[in-house]
């Protein structure tokens, strides 16, 4: 069995949370708030990539 890698769990969790603002913020009409939701989706998970592909290179 291999082991956790919690810092990418943390990532995944982080990114299924944007995502689940971004239905919240829709639900409250709220421009702002899809913005920032959707930025932080890209961000998150544009970070789990590039860590996905440091730790390839590093193996």
């Amino acid at each position: 069995m291999k082991n956790i890698n919690f810092l990418s769990l943390g990532l995944a969790i982080a990114t299924v949370i944007a995502l689940m603002l971004i239905g919240v913020a829709i639900a409250e009409r709220s421009l702002l708030g899809i913005i920032l939701s959707i930025t932080a989706t890209v961000l998150i998970t544009g970070l789990g990539f590039s860590l996905k592909k440091k730790m390839r290179k590093a193996l």
